[in-house]
């Protein structure tokens, strides 16, 4: 497995890279919608955003997680958003965000990852149970639009 990208806290100047990529997942952002989501999260203790960047300091992926705090289970780390550049994925670069988001939670003293995965998704399932993850229930994800 090559690990060819150097893993960086994101900055704000990432934007428009992170914005493309997040396309690629299928969550089509403009750069000044990814700005104004992305400066709240780097002034939060409690979010991690990590880029992995080639040679000349491009994004080719980025992993998003977070503390998440539940009244019916303990303090874990939640994986929010991971995603590698479709001509960089098997290359490891998806494993090294995910060991550095692992290695951001216990240095936050929480020993549960947990992350969801969209039913379609089958080549990530097969990624996070290489990664040592276990599939633990399926759901559904409900939405309502307030106006």
């Amino acid at each position: 497995m090559t690990h060819a990208a150097h893993i960086r806290p994101a900055r704000r100047g990432d934007a428009n890279e992170l914005a493309t990529l997040a396309g690629e997942l299928g969550y089509p952002s403009s750069t000044g919608e990814l700005d104004l989501r992305l400066a709240p999260l780097l002034a939060d203790p409690e979010h991690l955003v990590l880029v992995a960047v080639d040679g000349e300091d491009r994004a080719i992926g980025w992993v998003h997680a977070a503390v998440r705090r539940q009244l019916d289970s303990d303090r874990c780390v939640e994986v929010v958003g991971l995603v590698v550049g479709e001509r960089r994925r098997g290359a490891g670069v998806g494993a090294s965000l995910l060991q550095a988001a692992e290695a951001w939670a216990r240095a936050q003293g929480v020993t549960v990852v947990v992350l969801h995965s969209n039913v379609t998704r089958t080549r990530a399932h097969a990624f996070y149970l290489r990664q040592g993850y276990e599939k633990v229930k399926v759901g559904n994800l409900f939405r309502r639009t307030l106006g």
